[in-house]
Formats: C-alpha cells, structure tokens, sequence
C-alpha cells in the first residue's frame, strides 16, 4: 500500500472593513456605520512533494526531480504576490459594487475596507499579476466574471499559480461579524520525463493539450471553449550523462472522469479512474539525424486536476518515437511526420 501525503499550506489575511456609509440600505449614515473582519486564507492542497518522491527518487533522476522543484517553488505555494477583491449585488444581475486590488508581497497583511452595509457576493483571484498567459475577466457583473485563458493557437506555460474564491456576505447593521474566505487553487501542472539513451535523436519539443481554457468565478467551473496547445518548458536538469530530460507544462486543469467519482476525493483528492477515452493529450516533436521529424501523441486517461502535479515517464526509440511505461498512457506515433504536414516546429 502506498502512502500518500497532500501537502496543505495557508496564508491568512485579516481585512477589517468600517462601515461609513450606507445609501443603498439608508440615508442615515450614522446609523448605519459599523465593524466586520474577513479573514483570507490560500489553502494549498497538492501532491507535488510526493509525486516527485515517487516517479523520481532514484539516483538518476535526482536532478530532474531537484529542477522540477525549484520551478514549481512559485506555482504550488501559499504566498500571495496579489489579491483582487470584487463584491457583486446578490440580485438584478450581480453588478460590481465595490473592487480592490493590493499588492500583499506577503504570509500576513491586513487592510481597511470602506464599504455599505449590504448583501453582497464576494469574489476573490490571488496571483493573476505575471501570469501572462490568463487574465481576470469581470465585465462589471458577477455571472461573467471569470479567469480566461489566452486565445491563441499556441499558449506559454503559467507563470503564477492561480487561487480563486466565492462566498456570499450579508453584512448587517450594528452587529459584530467575522467572514473566513478559503481561497483554493485552480492550476495544475505536468512533467513529461523521457529517457533518450540509445535514441541518437538531435532535439525534442513537446506540447500539451486538452485542458481548460476558463474558469468561472461565480460557480467555480472550469470551460473548455477552445483547444490551444500548450508549449512544454525544457527545465534545465544540468549535464550529467544519463539525466532524463524533463517538460513542464503549467496550466488549467483537464476534463475529469465522468460518473466514476467516489468517496475517497474526500481525502485522496488525486486519486481517479482510468477514463475510456484520453482526456488529454502530450505531443513529443524528435528531430532525428536525417532531419526528419517523429510526432508521438501521448493520450493520457487520468485526469489533471487543479492543485496536482502529474509525472508521466517514457522512453524514446531510435527511430524517435515515444514509449510510455504507465499502462493509463497510449501512444500513436507517425514516422516522417514533417512530410506530410505544413506546421513548423521550431527547433
């Protein structure tokens, strides 16, 4: 049996928010003035740490699983560079009412809200500052309020890792209230890790696909309106021969399995089904000697949730196909794929 271990990290943030006004509700602001605490908490729950330890624990992986962990330092952490605060009108369409942004730079930082007494749907996003590739949508309403993935054929790897939260606060007149905000991840990321021993293959590019393109912040869905690739980063894992070549995607998650989900979520949240059909996919570009180009689709049956880290192992042949060695990862290779194609990979 094997132990799993899911790491849980958090940051808190305590928002006292005086009440000076209150037109919406009253014109009588003195009577409407009044105390309320919100307390942020980014509520990390990955398997990053343990999912490195057991696809690279030996020797020879040692500095790819040293290199993922230094680049995924930024993206599965409770730190904060920055919070967006948004609180829509409950009704008539969900309006923005108020909207914040700060810079928190910081574990534990507190801020003075100046807002009414009134009904609210508060919306949280931390980490959109630097991601380049997704931007927080809000288009003054909360039902489209949403994080959106860059429309583009081709898409970089995130550079931040995303949280988000909803909650709904009815602030009341002259009474004492303390609001908690649990806000969750919505990144995931994964590793293509290829052994190329014995393959003579001169360059590799791998991109990914199948995963979400948006996330509504209203109902904490994710959609998948369109297919972009995602460009694999190449990690720099050092020269030592024999050191496994690492891709890294960082993104939103994929579709997950239908109608199989169990009870064990509750407290395994990455454990999954294996799905009938891919539900997304890695494509591994090998330049060979003579030039030609091997495509190899990796179609992976297992879902990418938000918060996980995915290592999916191969080897590459010399005729530079991919060989997956989990049983829940297929292969479809075309040989001389560069002749019967008019995309260009860079290498």
């Amino acid at each position: 049996m094997i132990r799993r271990f899911s790491y849980i990290g958090c940051i808190l943030v305590s928002l006292t928010a005086v009440f000076t006004g209150c037109s919406l509700v009253d014109e009588d602001l003195t009577a409407c003035e009044g105390d309320f605490t919100i307390n942020y908490e980014l509520h990390l729950v990955t398997n990053m740490t343990t999912e490195i330890q057991t696809q690279l624990g030996t020797a020879s992986n040692s500095p790819v699983a040293e290199a993922l962990r230094t680049r995924l330092s930024g993206i599965f952490t409770d730190y904060a560079h920055d919070v967006d605060l948004s609180f829509y009108e409950v009704e008539g369409g969900a309006p923005l009412l108020h909207h914040e942004r700060h810079m928190m730079d910081a574990s534990l930082t507190s801020y003075t809200l100046h807002i009414p007494v009134h009904q609210y749907m508060h919306v949280a996003v931390a980490n959109v500052d630097g991601n380049d590739e997704v931007s927080l949508e809000q288009n003054g309403h909360c039902a489209t309020a949403h994080l959106q993935q860059a429309i583009r054929d081709t898409v970089e790897s995130h550079r931040t890792g995303l949280f988000a939260a909803r909650i709904p606060m009815d602030v009341k007149e002259g009474v004492d209230q303390e609001f908690n905000v649990e806000l969750n991840m919505v990144s995931a990321a994964s590793a293509l890790v290829l052994d190329t021993l014995g393959s003579h293959i001169k360059d590799i590019r791998v991109f990914a696909s199948g995963f979400a393109t948006g996330f509504n912040l209203a109902d904490s869905t994710f959609t998948y309106n369109f297919t972009p690739l995602v460009r694999a980063e190449k990690l720099n894992a050092g020269t030592l021969a024999g050191t496994p070549l690492c891709f890294l995607t960082v993104s939103l998650p994929s579709r997950d399995v239908t109608d199989t989900k169990s009870q064990i979520e509750d407290t395994e949240p990455f454990e999954s089904e294996t799905a009938d059909e891919p539900l997304w996919q890695l494509k591994v570009y090998a330049l060979r000697g003579d030039g030609t180009v091997t495509e190899t689709v990796l179609g992976v049956k297992v879902p990418l949730r938000a918060g996980q880290l995915k290592v999916i192992k191969a080897n590459v042949a010399d005729d530079g196909s991919v060989i997956p060695r989990a049983p829940y990862v297929g292969a479809v290779v075309t040989l001389n794929w560069n002749e019967g194609t008019s995309w260009d990979i860079d290498f």
